[in-house]
């Protein structure tokens, strides 16, 4: 079992270096929980590969300062389709 953990930490840390994807998206791919992410990671991926770690960490750093300008454009649009349905109707 626990190779299995260890394979999946480096699988994750690879998938969000090619795709820089953000651990919620990470965690929609592997089928696993954003908990479940953050700590293979933050915690396991440290230890067991320091190097793509620290590319892992990059990137994770670059999303969380870009989280807001995310949230904000996905309120926009969701008031742009609320609209467009109220105007269909």
């Amino acid at each position: 079992m626990k190779g299995i953990v260890e394979e999946r930490a480096a699988m994750l840390g690879e998938y969000i270096i090619e795709s820089k994807a953000t651990v919620r998206k990470a965690a929609q791919k592997f089928g696993v929980s954003k908990s479940t992410v953050h700590k293979d990671v933050s915690q396991r991926l440290k230890v067991l590969n320091p190097a793509l770690y620290r590319e892992v960490r990059q990137i994770l750093d670059t999303n969380k300062s870009e989280r807001h300008i995310r949230g904000g454009l996905a309120t926009k649009n969701k008031y742009l389709r609320e609209k467009s349905e109220h105007l269909q109707n």
